[in-house]
C-alpha cells in the first residue's frame, strides 16, 4: 500500500527534479584509523592529514563542484574494528572511497570487504609491498623502494655483516627478505635476525645475540611504542659506539620525539617523507598543518601518504566527472601526478603503487633530522614487475618474495 505525499512534499521533490544533479553528487568518503591504543601515534596524523586534505580541497572548490564529506571511526588499534568499521563505511555510510589501515594485517583484512564493494581503498603507509588488486592504492612507499636504497648506504658507510630486527609479522618478515637481497646484490650478508611481537619490552636477549654477531650495523625496524624500547636499550647498552642502526621506519610515528637525544643522535632512516624536505609544496603544507595543528608534533611519513592518496583521489574524481568506482579508477589508471609535500609523485597505472623520491635522512640529539641523501623518483620495482592491473584486472592477492 502506498503512503500519501502532502503538497509540500511533492513541490520540494519537483523542486530538487529541476536543480542541476552535479549539486547533489555524492562525495562522502570514509577513514578508519588507529585514534586510540598502541598504534595511535600513527592513526591520529593519519585522520589529521585526512582533515586537513579535505578542508584544503573543499576550500579550492571541492569535487564535482561540491564539497567532500566525511565520516571517520577509530579501530583503536584493533583488527576486529577494522574489519567492523570498513562494512559499516561500506553499508550504512555508503562512502564512495575508503582511506584506512596501519599495520598490514589490517590492510589484508580490509581488501577482500572493498574487493566485493568495488569501491577505491587507499592504504597510506610504508610496507613491505607487494599489495596487487583493482581497489587497492598505495601511497606509502614499498620495501623495494627503501631497502633497496638503504642497504647499499649502509653496506657502504658500516661495512658488510648486517643484524636484522623486526617485529613478527609480515612487514617484518618479508622486510627481512629484501634486506637478504639488496645486501647479496651489495656483496654483504645477514649474519643473525630476531622477530619478536609487538608486546616484547625486554629486549636484552636480542642485544646480547647481536654482542655475539658482532654486525657493522642492525637494521631495525620496530613498531609501535613497545617497540621503540629497543633503540633505548640499544643505545644504554653503548653499542652505538661500534655498530650503526639504521631503520626504514624509525621516525614514521615520531619515535625520535620519544626516545633520548643519546638513543636517537646518529640513528639513520629511510623514507618516503622527513619534516626538514625542502621545496615550496612543503613549505605550503607545513604552514598549513602547523596553522590548524600546532608546531609541537612534528608532521610523520604516513601523514604526507595520507594527504597525498585524497588529493588524487579527489583529481581523479574530477578528472573522471564521477565520484563512481569504474570511472574513478580508470582516471587513477591514466598516470597521475601531484605537487606534493614530499616531491612529485606518479601512480603507476599498473601497480596502483607510487613513484616517489626516497630520502636518508639522520637523527640529531635535538629529537629532529637532517636529510643526508635524496634518490629521486624511486619506482615501486617490485610492484610494478608482478602487479599489472591493467593488463590483469582480475589480479587479487599480495605478492610475496620466493619462500616467504
Amino acid at each position: 500500500m502506498g503512503t500519501a505525499l502532502s503538497v509540500k512534499t511533492i513541490a520540494v521533490s519537483t523542486a530538487l527534479a529541476f536543480l542541476p544533479a552535479v549539486a547533489f553528487a555524492d562525495t562522502k568518503i570514509a577513514a578508519v584509523f588507529d585514534l586510540t591504543g598502541g598504534l595511535n601515534i600513527y592513526g591520529i596524523q593519519q585522520n589529521n592529514a585526512l582533515k586537513l586534505a579535505v578542508e584544503d580541497i573543499n576550500a579550492k572548490g571541492g569535487v564535482l563542484g561540491g564539497p567532500i564529506d566525511v565520516v571517520s571511526y577509530d579501530a583503536q588499534s584493533e583488527q576486529s574494528k577494522y574489519i567492523q568499521y570498513s562494512n559499516t563505511a561500506i553499508l550504512k555510510d555508503r562512502a564512495k572511497a575508503l582511506f584506512a589501515g596501519l599495520t598490514s594485517s589490517s590492510r589484508e583484512a580490509i581488501r577482500p570487504i572493498i574487493r566485493k564493494a568495488n569501491i577505491p581503498y587507499f592504504y597510506s603507509a610504508l610496507y613491505e609491498g607487494g599489495a596487487c588488486d583493482k581497489q587497492t592504492f598505495v601511497t606509502g612507499s614499498s620495501a623495494s623502494q627503501q631497502l633497496s636504497v638503504l642497504i647499499d648506504w649502509a653496506v657502504k658507510k658500516y661495512g658488510k655483516k648486517i643484524y636484522i630486527m623486526a617485529p613478527d609479522y609480515n612487514f617484518g618478515t618479508i622486510s627481512a627478505h629484501w634486506i637478504k637481497e639488496y645486501a647479496k646484490k651489495a656483496g654483504a650478508e645477514v649474519v643473525g635476525e630476531d622477530f619478536l611481537a609487538l608486546t616484547v619490552t625486554d629486549y636484552a636477549p636480542t642485544i646480547q645475540k647481536i654482542q655475539a654477531a658482532k654486525p657493522d650495523f642492525v637494521v631495525a625496524l620496530p613498531v609501535g611504542a613497545n617497540q621503540t624500547g629497543f633503540l633505548e636499550q640499544f643505545a644504554a647498552a653503548g653499542l652505538k659506539n661500534s655498530i650503526g642502526l639504521v631503520s626504514t621506519n624509525y621516525g614514521s610515528g615520531n619515535q625520535q620525539v620519544v626516545v633520548s637525544p643519546e638513543a636517537g643522535k646518529g640513528l639513520i632512516a629511510s623514507q618516503g617523507y622527513f619534516q626538514p624536505v625542502e621545496n615550496p609544496a612543503n613549505s605550503a603544507f607545513v604552514k598549513l598543518w602547523q596553522a590548524k595543528y600546532g608546531s609541537d608534533t612534528p608532521i610523520v611519513s604516513e601523514a604526507v601518504d595520507v594527504w597525498n592518496a585524497v588529493h588524487l583521489w579527489a583529481a581523479a574524481v574530477n578528472k573522471a566527472g564521477s565520484a563512481d568506482t569504474k570511472p574513478v579508477i580508470a582516471a587513477l589508471e591514466s598516470g597521475l601526478t601531484f605537487d606534493a609535500p614530499n616531491g612529485s609523485v606518479k601512480l603507476e597505472p599498473g601497480s596502483h603503487h607510487l613513484r616517489q623520491n626516497i630520502y636518508i635522512a639522520e637523527g640529531d640529539d635535538k629529537h629532529s633530522f637532517k636529510i643526508v641523501e635524496t634518490f629521486p623518483d624511486a619506482a615501486p620495482t617490485y610492484e610494478n614487475e608482478k602487479c599489472d592491473l591493467v593488463a590483469h584486472p582480475s589480479l587479487a592477492q599480495q605478492f610475496t618474495p620466493e619462500g616467504q
